[in-house]
């Protein structure tokens, strides 16, 4: 939506003796930007016209006026034909104000028991919740789009590695499985910051209060809210769960950066492991035979933003008295452009996991560098009876030969494995190759195919 913005009106003319310079209405206006928020505003203004009719504040003629005028509001909106207005600072007045000029006094009369600063509160949760609503799905298919991919190379053999450095044989599927963990527990925390987020301000007026009769649970239970924030000074004033929010979405960046890094490292000819199809990709102005992996680089970039984000927040509130002061105006534009990175982040994402490629043979030839079985070698000695450090020492000096021969353990002859270890016999072989290490490691949690699959299966279940 493109707020289209004039002169017209003025929102305080009554109480000043000169009129705002037009530097100071663009510097103090918010409706550049929080138009956004006009059905969230037309929502909570219903559910509060319809509180107020139903306690005899105001007439029932009066709240059949406002659903008719909010109604012709909406559609305008919806058309791009609502005309937003600069002098009118924000998108809560320039609706009030349209308001009135098709319903008259019940335009004028649905403000009576709120502020702005309760309104603006209670819009921006609503808002919120519904970007929840929709990231939380958005998890959901990227973690979808994850399963098939590990259910798919669930024994495609490729190497762990820990500091960079070729560690132990995993699969594939295994690894996949581990982001499917983190933005697992993104979901967890997106739903648990909601419950914080879906509690209703409105009613808290400017800060103390209101002298009339009002109803806040009926206004809540109205709009989906799970309780009313108990205290007026704080309901108007609390950010906190924008902050939380924008927290929970600076994590699920982090976690979409750590897979970017490695996309594109294994997306390196010097790797060489996967492939991420065209459509996630560009050339180059100069080098024709140029493949560059665009979405995760600047996804890792834009973690830097969400990030950013986040401290905008933090420092926002962290001098604040309260209750509601004028630099909360500042929350919406890192609260909205977070909620637009993230949201666009998770849905390219998910798309881009079903057109990834996985060259399976590089991937094992590179879990046969680095002696990625050399602890599979020294389990074996402790199974038959040698002390883990004994067997660590072993093993070493084992590796320590193939290094300086440039060759892998299992390329060893029994006899000269034999010469660091008489336990060792012609079985050692199937711990010595990567599939056997895999395999071994059959438990809860292991890289074993059987278990991938198992987690696969468990994780279906809980999204289903």
């Amino acid at each position: 939506m493109t707020a289209q913005l004039s002169k017209k009106g003025e929102a305080w003319s009554a109480r000043f003796s000169e009129p705002v310079s037009d530097l100071v209405k663009r510097y103090t206006a918010s409706v550049f930007f929080d138009h956004r928020l006009a059905r969230f505003d037309i929502q909570g203004s219903l559910a509060h016209a319809e509180m107020l009719a139903h306690q005899n504040i105001i007439s029932q003629q009066d709240y059949a006026d406002v659903q008719r005028g909010m109604t012709q509001i909406s559609s305008e909106i919806d058309a791009g034909k609502f005309e937003w207005l600069l002098d009118l600072e924000d998108v809560h007045l320039n609706i009030e104000k349209r308001l009135t000029e098709l319903v008259g006094d019940a335009g004028k009369r649905l403000h009576t028991g709120r502020s702005r600063n309760d309104q603006v509160a209670t819009d921006i949760r609503l808002y919120l919740r519904a970007a929840i609503d929709d990231i939380t799905l958005l998890l959901r298919d990227l973690r979808l789009a994850l399963l098939k991919l590990a259910e798919e190379h669930a024994a495609t053999i490729m190497p762990g590695f820990t500091h960079m450095q070729v560690a132990q044989p995993v699969t594939f599927g295994h690894h996949m499985l581990a982001y499917v963990e983190m933005f697992g527990r993104d979901a967890e925390r997106m739903a648990d910051c909601r419950k914080r987020v879906n509690r209703l301000p409105l009613g808290a007026a400017a800060l103390a209060g209101t002298t009339f009769p009002i109803d806040r649970v009926r206004v809540a239970t109205t709009l989906g809210f799970d309780d009313v924030c108990h205290n007026s000074l704080d309901a108007v004033s609390d950010r906190d769960f924008a902050i939380e929010f924008c927290a929970a979405s600076a994590l699920i960046m982090t976690h979409i950066s750590r897979m970017s890094e490695e996309l594109v490292i294994w997306m390196s000819p010097r790797v060489g492991f996967i492939d991420i199809a065209d459509r996630f990709c560009t050339g180059s102005s100069i080098m024709p035979q140029k493949k560059n992996p665009d979405v995760p680089e600047l996804a890792r970039g834009k973690t830097g933003r969400v990030n950013g984000h986040l401290v905008a927040l933090l420092t926002l509130m962290k001098g604040q008295p309260l209750a509601y002061n004028k630099d909360n105006q500042e929350d919406k534009e890192p609260l909205f452009d977070t909620v637009d990175t993230v949201t666009d982040t998770l849905r390219i994402f998910a798309d881009m996991a079903g057109g990834i490629s996985v060259h399976a043979d590089a991937m094992r030839n590179a879990a046969l560098q680095g002696y990625a079985t050399a602890t599979d070698l020294a389990d074996y000695l402790v199974k038959k009876g040698l002390p883990f450090r004994d067997a660590h020492e072993v093993v070493a000096k084992a590796v320590r030969a193939c290094v300086d021969r440039g060759c892998d353990l299992a390329e060893l002859t029994i006899a000269e494995l034999q010469t660091y270890s008489d336990l060792i016999n012609d079985d050692v072989y199937v711990v010595l190759t990567p599939e056997g290490s895999v395999a071994s490691r059959d438990h809860v949690g292991g890289t074993a195919p059987a278990q991938v699959k198992a987690a696969i299966q468990r994780v279906r279940k809980l999204l289903a």
